[in-house]
């Protein structure tokens, strides 16, 4: 069996303001491309299909067109599972409906699980997929009140699954967790709050592959076929290293896994680049990528004016700013001539008058400075004597 694994879509998704739904698309015309090319047996989208609970209307509208292709145009079944971050019940509306249309949605568990049975050419496979697990949720559709945090959630469902699987079929599992020992990324809302969030590996043994949703880096778990797809795109500083991807899986009759990770290329990258302000700003007309999302690391050693502004005129889409004098310890950077623990009033002042003028701050300037700086100090007390 053939299986394309994807997960943690987030479409809605929102970064520093910019609103992702174009580049969202962009890399899902990718993957319905790649649908169309390795006509795999079987998709999975592996939960946080939307970014929030009540998506907006252009995020709906993308998901509907991307699944309508896959299962209308190409004729793939797609298992779609609840993350986190979905609403399961609008998220599941209309499922059994959409089930004779190829597109299985699981918004919930029942008290009995059933698995969703294909077919290839070696005989039948069961699916296995679980939404996100609230514990919550499954101490009451499980009547079982010693279910109180993630692991114990996910080892009461699995126990039932197991119970009720055919040990002569090969078995696909399909989670949203966060299994101990994985590479977390920002972007990542926190299962758990004041409680236990990350599983073991131990409890997702016994199938023969696991299709993982809810980290965004792409990564396999203990060298065993469990694999999170990752995310679609970055969303998060955290995630500038990542290489994005989905999964392919080659599933033989003996349940033998081979995994290929598939690129997907960005309609633009989020990256960070580094230097003076005056040396970005040169670097700028010879860097073909200039539409990029970019982070600024400014190594400028004093005050910069305008500094977005500016930077905005070569590269239009930076995000942020980084500053890292502004954060070095005290007695470094522009602090080195102030007491521990603040910046200097003075020091501030010259490196400012210095930026604008392009000359330093002479003599008398200084001691006009020092008198301008006191007298403020000397009204600030009396203000507050005075309260």
């Amino acid at each position: 069996m053939r299986i394309l694994h994807t997960a943690d879509w987030h479409l809605g998704r929102i970064l520093h303001g910019v609103h992702l739904t174009d580049d969202q698309a962009h890399v899902l015309e990718q993957l319905v491309a790649l649908a169309r090319e390795f006509r795999p047996d079987l998709v999975v989208i592996a939960g946080d299909v939307y970014d929030r609970a009540v998506p907006p209307q252009e995020a709906v509208a993308l998901l509907d067109e991307v699944l309508t292709r896959l299962c209308g145009e190409l004729r793939l079944p797609v298992v779609l599972t609840a993350g986190n971050h979905d609403s399961p019940e609008r998220l599941a509306f209309g499922a059994r409906l959409l089930a004779g249309q190829r597109l299985h949605v699981v918004g919930g568990i029942g008290p009995e699980p059933r698995p969703l049975r294909f077919e290839d050419r070696h005989g039948a496979v069961e699916v296995w997929a679980l939404p996100f697990l609230d514990p919550l949720r499954v101490r009451h559709a499980l009547d079982d009140e010693a279910v109180r945090d993630q692991p114990q959630a996910l080892a009461a469902v699995l126990a039932r699954v197991r119970a009720a699987r055919d040990p002569a079929r090969r078995s696909v599992l399909v989670a949203h967790a966060a299994v101990l020992g994985c590479e977390t990324s920002e972007s990542e809302r926190p299962l758990a709050i004041g409680g236990a969030e990350t599983v073991p590996a131990s409890l997702l043994a016994g199938f023969d592959y696991v299709a993982l949703g809810h980290l965004h880096r792409p990564q396999g778990v203990d060298g065993a076929a469990i694999r999170y797809a990752g995310s679609l795109l970055k969303y998060s500083f955290s995630e500038i290293g990542h290489e994005k991807s989905v999964t392919l899986v080659e599933m033989d009759g003996a349940g033998a896994c081979r995994m290929e990770a598939v690129a997907l290329a960005p309609r633009r990258d989020l990256r960070r680049i580094e230097g003076t302000l005056a040396e970005l700003e040169r670097g700028a007309a010879g860097d073909p990528r200039r539409d990029d999302y970019v982070v600024a690391r400014l190594l400028d050693p004093g005050p910069v004016l305008d500094a977005m502004g500016r930077l905005r005129r070569v590269y239009p889409n930076v995000l942020h700013i980084e500053r890292p004098i502004l954060d070095a310890p005290a007695g470094e950077g522009l602090a080195a001539s102030a007491p521990a623990g603040r910046l200097g009033d003075e020091a501030l002042f010259a490196a400012f008058f210095e930026q604008v003028t392009g000359a330093p701050l002479d003599e008398a300037g200084r001691r006009l400075l020092a008198e301008v700086l006191e007298a403020l100090e000397r009204r600030r007390r009396g203000e507050e004597d005075a309260a």
